[in-house]
C-alpha cells in the first residue's frame, strides 16, 4: 500500500498520523488561566527535545478556529506542567481530555488533587507519578499548518521515590502509559534490553 498524504483530508491524515507514530508519551498538562483556574489537558504529540538545559516539545492542535485553552494559558502565563501518566493515572486523564467549556475547572471533573509546584504558578497534578515544572521558550506556529510546537525549558522535577533505581527512573515501577491510534493505549509493561555497541 501507498499513500499520499495530500490526498488525505485532514481528519484522514490524523488518523494514519496517530495509528503510525506509536507508542506515544503522554504529557499530562496542567495550566492556570488568567481568572486563577487550573486547566488540565492531556497531549500526545510530545517529547522530550534537549538535555542541556532540559526542554521538552509539545504539539498542541487548535480546536476548529479556536486555541485550545493549554495555548492560551501557555501563552498568557509563560509557564505550564507536564505530569506523567501511569496506569494509575489513566481514567482521570482521559476524563479531562473532553471538550468541556472554558470555564469548567478540569481538575474537578477528572477527580484530580491540585498540588502546589515550587518555581511555576500551575499546580501539578498529584496523583502523577512524575511531574516536570516547565517555564516557555517558544511557541512556534508550524509552517503550512494549524497547530503551534511549544517549546518548555524543565525547571523543577517532582518525583515518586518508588520509581528511583540506580540513578534513574526505573520503567517497570513507572508503568506508564502509551498513546495509540484511535482510542488504544498501551501499557509499559514487558521491556528488554539492547547495550550500544562500543565502537570507539
Amino acid at each position: 500500500m501507498e499513500i499520499d498524504p495530500q490526498q488525505l483530508n485532514p481528519s484522514q491524515a490524523y488518523d494514519l498520523m496517530i495509528s503510525i507514530i506509536v507508542p506515544r508519551p503522554i504529557a499530562f498538562i496542567s495550566t492556570l488561566n488568567t481568572e486563577g483556574l487550573p486547566n488540565a489537558a492531556p497531549f500526545s504529540f510530545f517529547n522530550g527535545v534537549s538535555t542541556d538545559p532540559p526542554m521538552v516539545a509539545i504539539s498542541i492542535a487548535r480546536r476548529g478556529q479556536e486555541k485550545k485553552g493549554t495555548l492560551r494559558n501557555i501563552e498568557d502565563s509563560g509557564e505550564f506542567v507536564v505530569n506523567a501518566v501511569d496506569e494509575n493515572l489513566a481514567e482521570g486523564m482521559n476524563r479531562a481530555a473532553g471538550n468541556y467549556p472554558r470555564s469548567t475547572n478540569k481538575f474537578e471533573v477528572a477527580g484530580l488533587t491540585a498540588k502546589p509546584s515550587v518555581k511555576v504558578k500551575p499546580p501539578r497534578i498529584g496523583e502523577s507519578p512524575i511531574s516536570l515544572e516547565c517555564r516557555l521558550v517558544q511557541v512556534m506556529p508550524l509552517p503550512e499548518s494549524k497547530d503551534a510546537l511549544v517549546i518548555g525549558r524543565v525547571v523543577y522535577i517532582h518525583l515518586n521515590d518508588a520509581l528511583w533505581r540506580d540513578g534513574s527512573v526505573d520503567p517497570a515501577r513507572l508503568r506508564a502509559i502509551g498513546r495509540l491510534g484511535q482510542s488504544n493505549y498501551c501499557r509499559v509493561r514487558d521491556t528488554f534490553r539492547l547495550d550500544r555497541p562500543q565502537t570507539g
